[in-house]
């Protein structure tokens, strides 16, 4: 099994890798607050941003994805993501873990804590695609697309940044998933919120947020887990990872403050759901980027992530009239970019790093997004065919997801 992965810290040469119990310790940690950024983090987050009459939905889905995803990992996903192979896939050696012992370790780690703690990165990421085609799509439809999406696009994608494929052969840094997570599930949204439609209403009247402060809660729960995500994708309790949760709370405070100012100068007003769009824009962006980028560099890359997000949420989406319900392209998508981007840019001294990084990573960028939007397309035409159609009818788009989908209601 090769696991050449910018997650796990390049360990000096010595006989046999020894295990050690307070890198353990901290991944286990780490591990907790990544699936705490799913469930209940994403759930609330999007389940507040969405109306009433949907947010069941939300719930339903993430529970759905955690549970496929998790099978999907352990049965063959771990396997082609992380074992050895070419430049896009690993091979099938490791199919249903057979070759996992309590005794293998990746670095100083357990391999079984470390493939759990991966388990939580491959459970988020479908997960964050469903905001962008909320309120509208056939729950068939949406297991399906996010399944066939994963296998096509998260997998080989995870290979090609930590599995020792071809962003690792270029050198490209990635640290905790600005291509592996953001860029790829930013783009998936955006190509099946195009294919699924606009939701009734949108353009010719706002669509409001059900609950403001399930959505304050959610993202703040993403924040606190967000220090697992980067600071856990040191592999371990050291330097790496005390760097890499400096300038993951440096970069979310510039996300927070500079979506507020933009808020306050615009339209006189800051508010909760402005903040914490903010403050998950600066965490976006300075994923890819957390283990190699400075202080300053963490400021800057919060700042511009937040204006650019809010300029899509706000502006572009309109102008183009394309309905991201919940901005995943929009924070996502454009935040992954310029982290991956930036990361080129701000590199610590001190960080090992090839010539021509800045090329490197927008190279990364550019083959993300084709590879992303070229499965999304062909795996949301898989699902239109399973199941007669991407869409829910008119009906039950009226009545809510909630009662015609999942036979319950969130509130009497």
């Amino acid at each position: 099994m090769v696991l050449l992965l910018s997650s796990v810290p390049v360990l000096a040469e010595e006989a046999e890798p020894q295990l050690d119990t307070g890198d353990t310790a901290w991944m286990l940690t780490s591990t907790v607050l990544v699936l705490l950024m799913t469930l209940p983090g994403l759930f609330l987050f999007y389940g507040g941003l969405v109306r009433r009459k949907n947010v069941l939905s939300v719930l339903v889905q993430c529970f759905a994805i955690a549970g496929i995803m998790s099978l999907l990992w352990v049965v063959f996903g771990y396997s082609l993501a992380a074992g050895e192979g070419g430049r896009f896939f690993g091979n099938m050696d490791n199919l249903m873990l057979k070759n996992l012992t309590d005794k293998g370790l990746v670095g100083t780690i357990p391999e079984s804590v470390f493939i759990t703690f991966q388990m939580t990165f491959i459970i988020i990421t479908p997960a964050l695609i469903v905001g962008a085609f909320a309120e509208r799509m056939k729950f068939t439809a949406v297991l399906i697309f996010v399944t066939l999406w994963t296998i096509g696009s998260y997998l080989p994608v995870w290979h090609m940044a930590w599995g020792g494929g071809l962003f690792a052969e270029w050198g490209v840094i990635d640290f905790a998933g600005g291509t592996v997570v953001h860029i790829n599930a930013g783009i998936a949204g955006l190509v099946a919120c195009i294919m699924v439609g606009k939701r009734k209403g949108f353009g010719s009247a706002p669509l409001m947020p059900h609950s403001v402060p399930f959505t304050a809660i959610g993202a703040a729960l993403l924040w606190v887990g967000w220090f697992g995500f980067n600071a856990g994708s040191a592999g371990g309790a050291g330097s790496s990872a005390g760097m890499a949760m400096l300038v993951t709370q440096v970069a979310t405070a510039a996300g927070v403050m500079t979506w507020m100012a933009l808020e306050w100068i615009i339209s006189k007003k800051p508010t909760a759901v402005g903040v914490a769009t903010g403050a998950v824009a600066g965490l976006v962006a300075i994923t890819p980027a957390s283990g190699s980028t400075t202080v300053l560099g963490a400021i800057v890359i919060g700042v511009l992530s937040s204006l650019a997000g809010y300029f899509f949420a706000t502006v572009v989406k309109h102008k183009l009239k394309y309905d991201d319900s919940l901005d995943v392209f929009g924070v996502h998508g454009i935040g992954g970019i310029i982290g991956a981007i930036l990361t080129g840019v701000f590199i610590r001294e001190g960080y090992e790093h090839g010539d021509g990084q800045l090329m490197k990573q927008v190279l990364s960028v550019l083959v993300t997004i084709g590879w992303s939007a070229g499965v999304s397309v062909i795996a949301l035409f898989i699902a239109k065919l399973c199941c007669g159609g991407l869409r829910i009818d008119e009906r039950a788009e009226e009545q809510g997801l909630d009662t015609t989908a999942h036979g319950e209601n969130a509130y009497d």
